[in-house]
């Protein structure tokens, strides 16, 4: 096997050292399979579906377990040509591989930090039959949508549509390549994301839409986290070279320090990154990153030297905040145990995965957190979250949950018993509906 390794490193360079021109979907498939084939040890490429044509959803894993989760290192992902006409972040994705790539075998201390730290996914095109239709004008649609003429960025759940219970997290009318996204943040713990479109120069972010409750403030509809959203989009403007300009794309308005909130900008609804954050758990940015949507092959490198700096710092804001496993007494982890922060109530509260751990992406400061699972008793505890990034890993921190005894079940109110029953998984969800019909109570 070891002279397979060796057979194949010589076989294929560590990364094809790309040309800045535009790649068809076929050439992008074999680059990303010469790049898995020549770095087994740090890369691993999975498809996450097909799409509406049949073409392949291909995603690079890189890291030092490239394969599957390691417990303590958060999962990152760039999504790039989600509209098959906005052509620049594709080719930004795959020279981001090779630089990190080459970086990495170069012993080049940026890239082996990022490696070996946090697994990064790439998916380089949402929408292959998009960009097999898209033509090269700046400004026109043609390409944009998938091959049933539906707007990917349209059709993800809405978590502001209709009464709290009834939003649609079914698959049924979604499209292939929207079901396909939304399997793989089933099977991923993502923990920070960016969408790169173009047409603009903007970071946006979430809220996308409102229902014109509590989260609507003014004229921008704002998440319980909207100090690392903001903290988020401007690492990547004021890293760009550009960006934090705020210049105009042709008629458009300016934008201060080349951020907006997504509603402020105009509603969305049905929007991949407002899907993210609520049912994953995952802050996502949305990167417009150049104001024309397909770009002459001959300003690509100019445009990746202005958006290199910003990719890779972006990355690093996965160790924002605090991180750790939500434990019994035994040294168990627990499944879906909800950690919460005080004044931070989330639509849907961010829970542990299936390991028992918890990611929660914050500012430096202090923090009361509170974490409560059925059948335990609610722990509550107040420390300070240093800024993570500059040490490559955010704080870790453990929650040792205690079993109710007897004695406390018994002196429970009535009306808190079920929730120490023995039919745990009933009632925690009964509870969290509880908890999150009065939060819609309080913004509608």
């Amino acid at each position: 096997m070891r002279d397979l390794g060796v057979f194949l490193l010589a076989l294929f360079p560590a990364a094809m050292m790309l040309d800045f021109r535009y790649h068809s979907n076929r050439e992008m498939e074999s680059y990303l399979l010469r790049v898995n084939a020549s770095n087994p040890d740090i890369a691993h490429l999975y498809s996450i579906g097909r799409s509406v044509a049949g073409q392949r959803l291909w995603v690079l894993a890189l890291g030092l377990s490239p394969h599957r989760h390691a417990l303590g290192v958060p999962e990152f992902k760039y999504v790039a040509n989600m509209h098959g006409n906005e052509v620049l972040g594709r080719e930004l994705l795959l020279q981001l591989i090779d630089d990190l790539v080459q970086g990495y075998r170069g012993n080049e201390s940026w890239a082996t930090r990022i490696l070996n730290s946090t697994r990064v996914h790439f998916l380089p095109t949402m929408n292959p039959d998009g960009f097999d239709q898209a033509d090269t004008n700046c400004y026109l649609s043609q390409g944009r949508f998938n091959r049933n003429g539906v707007d990917l960025n349209r059709n993800f759940p809405d978590a502001f549509a209709g009464p709290w219970g009834q939003r649609d997290l079914e698959d049924a009318g979604r499209e292939a390549e929207v079901r396909a996204v939304m399997g793989w943040l089933k099977t991923e713990t993502f923990v920070l994301s960016a969408n790169l479109h173009g047409g603009a120069l903007v970071a946006s972010y979430a809220y996308d839409n409102s229902n014109g409750g509590g989260e609507l403030v003014g004229r921008a509809s704002l998440t319980p986290d909207d100090d690392v959203f903001v903290h988020l989009a401007k690492v990547y403007s004021h890293n760009h070279a550009s960006m934090r300009q705020g210049g105009r794309c042709g008629d458009q308005a300016p934008f201060r320090e080349g951020i907006t909130n997504g509603y402020q900008w105009y509603p969305l609804a049905g929007g991949m990154q407002d899907y993210n954050y609520v049912w994953a758990g995952c802050l996502e940015v949305t990167l417009e990153v150049s104001c024309c949507k397909f770009p002459p092959a001959g300003q690509l490198p100019a445009l990746w030297a202005d958006n290199r700096k910003s990719l890779l710092a972006f990355i690093r804001q996965a160790h924002l905040g605090v991180k750790g496993r939500v434990l019994d007494c035994s040294g168990a982890a627990l499944h879906n145990a909800v950690v919460e922060v005080s004044g931070r109530r989330n639509v849907r509260p961010f829970a542990t995965d299936k390991h028992g751990e918890y990611y929660r992406l914050l500012l430096p400061g202090n923090y009361t957190f509170t974490v409560t699972y059925p059948g335990y008793e609610v722990l509550t505890e107040t420390f300070f979250v240093p800024y993570g990034p500059e040490r490559n890993s955010a704080l870790t921190h453990d929650f040792l949950l205690r079993r109710v005894t007897v004695a406390t079940a018994d002196a429970a109110p009535s009306s808190a018993r079920s929730l120490l029953s023995p039919a745990v998984t009933s009632a925690w969800m009964l509870a969290a509906l509880g908890m999150a019909l009065a939060f819609q109570g309080l913004i509608s």
